[in-house]
């Protein structure tokens, strides 16, 4: 079962989506298609994805990543509960925790219990998948609003959209025909069209938003990503620019910028925004 979603990723893992990708065409993990030819990521996916991401930051080489979090994959039973596993980069090596259990990722040899965990470190615990929160009362209909229509339809798209995305778009469609103004459900609508492959339309989406609502950085976020999928890299980088005007702490911005700019042939430009990406994650780490 592979119930994860692109957007699942960035909310767990803390990703951002052009890092996921470029994790996926390396080999790192292999995630299944689901409806909609959209990217399906499993539990096991999302502890490689987050070790890779855990090792890169302890400048290990991307060889010995590969190396490591395939051996770790191979580790990771499909029965694997989702608690009680965490993980940390302890140099150039990924810790498995398990209960009262340390190992090895790569060798799967166990350390002794003496071997404490170091006190810092990157560590992945308790991912838990996204639960259905069912509606209170019935599921209103197009001919009946109640007083929170919009909000119970936000809710129902938010609950279904990883089970069955054809519903979680109804779903967000409905909410946003009842409040135009509830900003999420459009992003929601926007990102649900995009990992299902109706690429146009999710442009539409957003760009209707983005008049309604203004410059809102999410929202130009998501089209430059949409925009880069499309192959229109100049028009992305408009939209980042534009979010980072917005909202110059924008971290996942800078990093997907960064990217941009190297692809495009802009170094400097592309070196300034990796080292803001850096130095706002870091202080990020540093507050949590």
């Amino acid at each position: 079962m592979h119930p994860y979603s692109v957007r699942d990723v960035e909310r767990l893992v803390h990703l951002p989506r052009a890092r996921i990708r470029s994790l996926v065409e390396a080999g790192i993990v292999s995630p299944e298609r689901g409806p909609g030819n959209a990217w399906r990521f499993s539990f096991q996916d999302l502890i490689v994805l987050r070790s890779a991401e855990a090792l890169a930051a302890a400048k290990v080489p991307r060889k010995r990543i590969k190396s490591s979090v395939q051996a770790l994959r191979r580790r990771l039973p499909e029965s694997m509960p989702l608690s009680g596993l965490s993980l940390s980069a302890e140099g150039d090596r990924v810790v498995v925790t398990e209960g009262d259990r340390r190992w090895h990722a790569e060798s799967g040899q166990y350390l002794l219990g003496f071997e404490a965990a170091p006190a810092a470190g990157r560590s992945v615990s308790h991912l838990e998948p996204r639960r259905a929160a069912p509606m209170a009362g019935a599921a209103p209909t197009a001919g009946s609003v109640p007083a929170a229509g919009a909000a119970a339809w936000f809710d129902r798209g938010a609950a279904l959209e990883s089970e069955d995305p054809e519903a979680g778009i109804e779903a967000y469609e409905q909410a946003v025909s009842l409040d135009p103004r509830l900003l999420k459900a459009r992003v929601n609508l926007g990102c649900l069209l995009h990992e299902t492959g109706r690429l146009d339309r999710a442009e539409g989406v957003y760009r209707e938003a983005l008049r309604e609502n203004g410059e809102d950085p999410l929202l130009l976020y998501d089209l430059g990503v949409l925009l880069e999928d499309m192959g229109r890299q100049s028009e992305a980088m408009e939209a980042y620019q534009a979010a980072l005007r917005a909202d110059p702490r924008f971290a996942d911005c800078h990093y997907n910028l960064a990217l941009l700019c190297k692809g495009l042939g802009k170094p400097r430009e592309a070196i300034q925004h990796m080292a803001a990406y850096r130095r706002l994650t870091a202080t990020t780490r540093s507050e949590t």
